[in-house]
């Protein structure tokens, strides 16, 4: 093997890889302040922005005057250059998006699921679909679709022919990767949802330009991502994160997940509506899990009992977050998922406060809680973040040409 020549081929991969991810994460930028952004010099931005270019994947985005010279000529990554697809496989629903390379949502479809423990096959059977459908909906070309990611619950070993081990949806060993590469010829990749969702707001949200970070994931389970030194931090075998089955009370409630006392069982979607329900709150047996929690919120101004169970949760949320920032002394925490957003949006003072009540006060005064920016549909998107790193990391090469 010549060794001269692997490295130089890796070396021209890498340099591509950190142009183009700088571009993206932080562009529209100026050959200018790519050089300055990446430390590579002004030839090497140049040939490499030239060769960008005319592949198409990078394009011009205006112009901006520079001091006494010519106006500087701004580089983007061309959006319509290729396309990604999002799916979120969650405990209400199925929810898959097609996207341009700026993320912007081109189609969208969505399969309710009526059991909260649905077999792998179904899961498997609506993600499939969902490419299909929001890839004609779209009017995609489908070899211009790099690829698919998938965020579902549990511990995820992957993202490539990932087996999924999720003891809240009842899967055990289920080998999802593979079962859904059966299905199509578009590259797949499986994650965890709270690292999908941490992974786009890291990039686009409310985690932006932190380097040490938590992104909670707070829906009908709970999980979150966890980010140091910029990045994600998985654990041995990616199993770090599950942050709603931390004990928060010796002996308390019965998780989904078999154990006693998880704080997903308190903050969780469906953990809350059964604490309203034991207390003697009426949720309406026609409702959704996000209508009746909505219904839930609504009720605080005219139910105690409504007022009881919000404030409890309030409690609980703000004592995970403690934990997390006593652990780990985050610089952001970032609350997102649906009902987590929804509780946010209307509590965040006092979740706040409730958390400085809690969390020694020297790691308290250096974190800063913010909500997710992105809405609460975000798992989907970050999902499809997973093909657009595979693109950013191989520096745009064909798979070939990255792989050889």
């Amino acid at each position: 093997m010549d060794v001269r020549r692997t490295t130089v081929r890796d070396m021209r991969r890498s340099n591509r890889s950190v142009i183009l991810t700088s571009i993206y994460r932080n562009g529209p930028l100026s050959r200018y302040e790519l050089g300055h952004e990446t430390s590579l010099s002004a030839a090497s931005v140049s040939n490499l922005v030239g060769e960008l270019l005319a592949e198409g994947l990078v394009e011009e985005a205006g112009s901006v005057e520079s001091d006494g010279g010519r106006p500087r000529v701004l580089l983007r990554v061309a959006p319509k250059f290729a396309y990604v697809v999002g799916a979120e496989v969650g405990e209400t629903r199925v929810r898959v998006e097609v996207f341009d390379l700026s993320m912007k949502v081109l189609a969208t479809t969505v399969y309710p699921i009526d059991t909260p423990t649905p077999a792998p096959e179904l899961a498997v059977k609506y993600v499939l679909q969902g490419l299909e459908s929001v890839i004609n909906a779209a009017e995609v070309p489908k070899d211009r679709v790099l690829g698919m990611g998938v965020a579902v619950a549990g511990v995820v070993e992957g993202p490539a022919d990932a087996v999924v081990d999720a003891q809240t949806l009842g899967w055990d060993s289920v080998p999802l990767g593979a079962m859904l590469a059966a299905g199509t010829d578009i590259p797949i990749q499986v994650d965890n949802g709270a690292n999908t969702l941490g992974q786009a707001e890291m990039w686009f949200g409310a985690g932006r330009g932190a380097t040490d970070a938590v992104v909670a994931l707070v829906g009908s389970g709970v999980g979150a991502a966890l980010v140091t030194g910029g990045t994600s931090y998985r654990g041995t075998r990616s199993s770090a994160g599950e942050w709603g089955h931390t004990t928060i009370m010796y002996g308390g409630r019965r998780c989904r997940c078999g154990s006693d006392g998880c704080l997903e069982a308190y903050v969780g979607a469906e953990g809350v509506l059964d604490r309203y329900r034991l207390a003697g709150g009426v949720v309406d047996p026609g409702d959704d899990e996000e209508s009746a929690f909505i219904a839930l919120l609504d009720d605080v101004d005219s139910s105690g009992i409504a007022a009881k169970v919000v404030q409890d949760t309030i409690g609980y949320l703000a004592a995970g977050f403690a934990d997390l920032v006593n652990l780990f002394n985050p610089e952001r925490i970032v609350l997102g998922g649906w009902s987590g957003l929804l509780l946010g949006e209307r509590y965040l003072p006092q979740i706040r406060e409730a958390v400085g009540k809690r969390a020694l006060r020297q790691p308290y005064a250096q974190v800063s809680l913010e909500l997710c920016e992105l809405g609460r549909d975000a798992v989907a998107l970050g999902a499809a973040t997973l093909p657009v790193l595979h693109l950013l990391r191989n520096g745009g090469l064909p798979h070939h040409q990255a792989a050889s």
